[in-house]
């Protein structure tokens, strides 16, 4: 009879709930470089969740220098299956950011791009498919680089005029797909150059601490960012 009461009373108690895992993969953008003091806005934002308790959510960053949208597209589903953390579970969010070093020519202005557009637009649109048939997607477009410094590591050329259109693949691909898509090269270029140059480092392609920390303001006051984790705590 004891054992029945018993059974009875803990059937009725809720469930716990698990805090929400997220995986950020892409670019040095993702992994932070560029931001030695917060690491980048994955991590800060990590920071932030760590700081709601056990009810944050637990972010990933698995962010790799260099990487152009084949790469993420080959790491993303081992990715994302190794971090469920509990028994049967995955990660109940991705969020994607890839893009600018496909954008880039080798050797010279007019070299060749290390992804070529069209193809582009293919991996783009499989990255989004692919990650979609995992669980729900957002997609953070890339940051405004600075043409002075040009080239990257002595060979690599990027532009305003290349990143715009491989900005624009990707955001027509995420609309076609219905995944939300934040605009920030957009973004950032509206703002204006008094506004946007001071927040790149001397490489000419990677935000420094206070672009980072702009980054992470954009984000956090987004709505679809906020919607998918209903966590608006983080804005703090």
């Amino acid at each position: 009879m004891l054992a029945i009461q018993y059974e009875q009373r803990t059937s009725r108690l809720p469930a716990k709930s698990h805090p929400k895992k997220v995986v950020v993969l892409g670019d040095s953008l993702v992994y932070g470089f560029g931001d030695f003091e917060g690491g980048g806005w994955v991590e800060r934002i990590r920071r932030r969740s760590m700081a709601l308790g056990e009810s944050g959510p637990v972010f990933y960053n698995l962010g790799v220098r260099g990487d152009g949208v084949r790469q993420v597209t080959q790491r993303l589903e081992q990715e994302f299956r190794l971090r469920g953390e509990l028994r049967n579970r995955v990660p109940d969010l991705i969020i994607l950011s890839v893009g600018v070093n496909d954008s880039a020519r080798v050797g010279r202005t007019t070299g060749r791009q290390l992804t070529d557009y069209e193809a582009f637009q293919q991996d783009i649109e499989s990255l989004l498919r692919q990650a979609k048939q995992l669980c729900p997607v957002l997609f953070v477009g890339m940051t405004p680089i600075d043409e002075q410094p040009m080239p990257f590591a002595e060979v690599l050329y990027y532009s305003h005029a290349e990143q715009w259109r491989y900005k624009e693949a990707t955001r027509v691909a995420c609309e076609a797909l219905q995944v939300p898509y934040l605009d920030i090269l957009s973004r950032w270029l509206k703002r204006g150059d008094d506004w946007w140059r001071p927040l790149i480092s001397g490489d000419g392609l990677h935000p420094n601490v206070a672009g980072y920390c702009a980054l992470l303001d954009d984000i956090l006051h987004w709505e679809a960012f906020q919607s998918a984790l209903d966590s608006p705590g983080l804005v703090l």
